[in-house]
């Protein structure tokens, strides 16, 4: 959408030095949605955070730290069946939303319905190796908790999806505030579950936010953003090799997941259903700064579908912007993880300050690697990305594995920590190779 600017014809010597002024600075428009959606969609994860605070102390407060525990672990089973059953599309839609034309509404929903179906079975195969995988989460398999359990998985598939088609067709704004009412609605159903002493409160609480969420965030998507995206495309040619790239970037998503998803469950299975609460909440919180990386890699990737030839410039922008804002909140985070924790209960800070300091620091690295990963897709050498998420994934998880009966939950943090530093430190002093400085052609001056 083009805006005119007319020029008030009394001034317009003020109006040349503004132009001038612009000229000199060679303000660069395209990098501009690059932080600004970004920063919503960190703003998003920052709001989603505090509201998730509240709905956490309230359910420390109404139920065991052993059911805080199982709740918590069963849903990040659900996180991480929905990661893998979404086949890593929500990335594809930010990746192609943007150039997908006419395309768009069959893309999006194209990509809904396998993510959809796929969730389903592999919710339904978890639950058939419950006993195997997760024996702490057997009170899933009853035959209520089993329905609900395949449903949610599969709504918080979509849910993830709607983001990806949101922040493809630069609607930022629109995730915040599904994320907004996602986690309003989960505190006032988990008040309501509290009120009437469900004994499944915060898995009720959760389903029936994402069912608000989701009913509220479609009917916007597909009445509203995606026709207009439409009506304003150019041309109506669908993105080039699109299920090649979906598949090799699916299996480097898959890694990237475990990582995140398959340590409460390997707590629980290891320490127990206390120790897997204690975990838990100081991974909610930490995991804000985990997210950051990812919010500002997806912006970033969506503005090299626009500019691809000013990709090396937008990645060196995220690194020195995000990482002064990533250093700074770990720092804070770092001093101020007893008073957060303790909010929860003292047994959480006791347990837990240690952990979320270690994952506060291990989140700084991060952002180089999740740059490097976003760099590499937007580039489709999808191998380096793969390698680098696999590599992420096994240090982690088999760190933690060897750390866990020794350090308890706070050897999740050193293997974090290690993980991070260890691809982290090749990445920084390999930099000016795999991310080039970029140099501008200086625009010719004007004749006086």
């Amino acid at each position: 959408m083009t805006t005119r600017v007319e020029t008030p014809a009394a001034a317009p010597a003020q109006y040349t030095r503004t132009v001038s002024l612009r000229s000199r600075l060679r303000v660069p428009r395209n990098s501009e949605p690059l932080l600004r959606n970004g920063h919503v969609l960190n703003l998003s994860a920052l709001v989603t955070a505090a509201l998730g605070a509240i709905y956490w102390i309230l359910a420390t407060s109404w139920y065991s730290t052993a059911s805080v525990g199982r709740s918590y672990a069963a849903l990040s089973a659900a996180s991480l069946l929905a990661g893998i059953g979404q086949l890593n599309l929500a990335d594809i839609l930010v990746r192609f939303v943007p150039s997908a034309g006419r395309h768009t509404r069959r893309l999006t929903l194209r990509c809904y319905t396998a993510s959809a179906a796929f969730s389903t079975a592999v919710a339904v195969l978890f639950l058939v190796l419950v006993p195997v995988v997760a024996p702490g989460l057997d009170y899933l398999r009853t035959p209520v908790a089993a329905v609900c359990f395949v449903a949610a998985t599969a709504g918080y598939a979509i849910f993830v999806l709607q983001d990806g088609a949101l922040t493809g067709l630069r609607r930022t704004g629109w995730v915040l505030g599904e994320n907004a009412v996602f986690a309003t609605v989960k505190v006032v159903l988990l008040v309501g579950c509290g009120i009437l002493a469900l004994s499944a409160g915060i898995l009720v609480s959760w389903a029936g936010a994402l069912i608000v969420a989701l009913l509220v965030t479609n009917v916007y998507l597909f009445r509203h953003a995606v026709p207009a995206h439409e009506r304003a495309a150019a041309t109506a040619a669908a993105p080039p090799r699109m299920l090649r790239y979906a598949a090799a970037d699916y299996l480097g998503a898959l890694f990237r997941l475990t990582a995140y998803n398959a340590a409460p469950l390997l707590v629980l299975d290891r320490l127990g259903s206390t120790d897997s609460a204690y975990f838990s909440l100081a991974w909610v919180i930490a995991y804000t700064l985990f997210l950051a990386a990812y919010n500002m890699g997806s912006s970033m990737i969506v503005e090299a579908a626009h500019a691809p030839e000013r990709l090396a410039e937008n990645a060196r922008r995220v690194l020195r912007h995000s990482g002064a804002l990533l250093t700074a909140a770990a720092v804070l985070l770092g001093v101020t993880a007893p008073w957060l924790l303790r909010l929860f209960g003292p047994g959480y800070a006791e347990h837990g300050t240690t952990l979320l300091r270690l994952l506060a620091v291990a989140a700084v690295p991060n952002l180089l690697v999740g740059v490097a990963v976003d760099v590499a897709r937007a580039r489709r050498k999808l191998a380096w990305a793969v390698g680098l998420q696999a590599a992420l994934c096994i240090l982690v998880l088999g760190l933690s594995a060897l750390l866990l009966p020794v350090m308890g939950v706070t050897g999740v943090g050193v293997a974090w920590l290690i993980t991070e530093c260890a691809l982290g430190l090749p990445l920084l002093l390999t930099l000016r190779r795999w991310l080039p400085v970029t140099t501008r052609t200086a625009a010719p001056r004007r004749p006086r």
